[in-house]
């Protein structure tokens, strides 16, 4: 299949003190109400001087697409490109990157078309990194949240580059939604891996940690995930797989080849596969397991 071609379809407005590239992408089957809610959440954000790209991956509604024009004509921050198929978060997400090359942007942030972000998420993760310049890559807390909005979990990761490698070959120890770069990581290269439908930013990760560039996670919880009925369900063998190659790829580049690694690499694989009702105690399980590493 030829590459997806993107155009730009409404232009919104870049001043001279933006600094900050919000990039979500939406899909046909995301829910109207969500993502009104989503685009609400980052409009209406305490820091205001970024850019918000929307990237429609592929052929959706015309009530979303309507409800994607009233927004950003509602916001002259708002930009909405459009792809000619459905060709995936990593192929939008390298749209988004590209589009911003030569806007002199600091900082990127990722959105998701179902989730909410905290008013204050892009002025408490700019602050962070204004004052650690070390640390290029930053993710927060989140809270998860089911359909209707009510709080059904949580999600807190380990704050420190340390904690964040120690725990990378066993899981994705940023929470993607919540993730803002450093301009400069694009600038020199690096790129989300398009010939994937998922795990990309755990190959990102890992990738960037080979490099030598530093993580960080605040434990604020800046975003609300939606986590819907159907979560456990969603894996697929695919994703599993994916996942398992992620994992043996960080024990080799990050040397660290060790039992105990491969065993929970083979372990996490076997329950992904298994009815859904173990796969969520799985879950719950892995929760306590990262909340102890973090303490370590």
């Amino acid at each position: 299949m030829s590459k997806a071609k993107t155009t730009l379809i409404h232009e919104g407005r870049i001043s001279a003190t933006t600094n900050a590239l919000v990039a979500m992408s939406v899909y046909h089957n995301d829910v109207p109400q969500w993502l009104v809610q989503a685009v609400n959440s980052i409009s209406r954000q305490t820091y205001g001087h970024f850019v918000f790209l929307i990237v429609i991956d592929g052929e959706v509604s015309k009530h979303i697409s309507d409800i994607l024009f009233e927004l950003a004509n509602r916001d002259e921050r708002v930009f909405l490109a459009r792809n000619t198929y459905n060709a995936g978060l990593a192929a939008s997400m390298n749209f988004a990157i590209e589009w911003g090359l030569d806007k002199k942007f600091q900082y990127f942030f990722r959105m998701d078309a179902d989730d909410i972000s905290v008013n204050e998420r892009l002025e408490k993760q700019i602050e962070y990194l204004s004052t650690h310049h070390r640390v290029s890559v930053l993710g927060t807390a989140l809270t998860e949240i089911n359909e209707t909005g009510d709080k059904v979990g949580a999600r807190v990761m380990p704050a420190f580059h340390k904690q964040i490698l120690k725990v990378l070959p066993r899981r994705c120890s940023l929470n993607h939604p919540t993730v803002a770069f450093r301009y400069e990581i694009f600038m020199k290269g690096f790129r989300y891996d398009d010939s994937l439908m998922n795990t990309q930013d755990y190959f990102l990760w890992i990738k960037l940690a080979k490099e030598g560039v530093v993580f960080g996670n605040l434990k604020d919880r800046l975003l609300d995930f939606r986590r819907v009925n159907d979560f456990y369900k969603r894996r697929g063998l695919s994703k599993s797989l994916n996942e398992f190659r992620a994992r043996l790829y960080a024990m080799r580049a990050l040397k660290k080849m060790t039992l105990w690694n491969l065993l929970y690499a083979c372990g996490v694989l076997v329950m992904r596969l298994m009815p859904a009702k173990l796969v969520k105690l799985a879950y719950k399980l892995d929760r306590k397991i990262l909340e102890r590493s973090d303490r370590q």
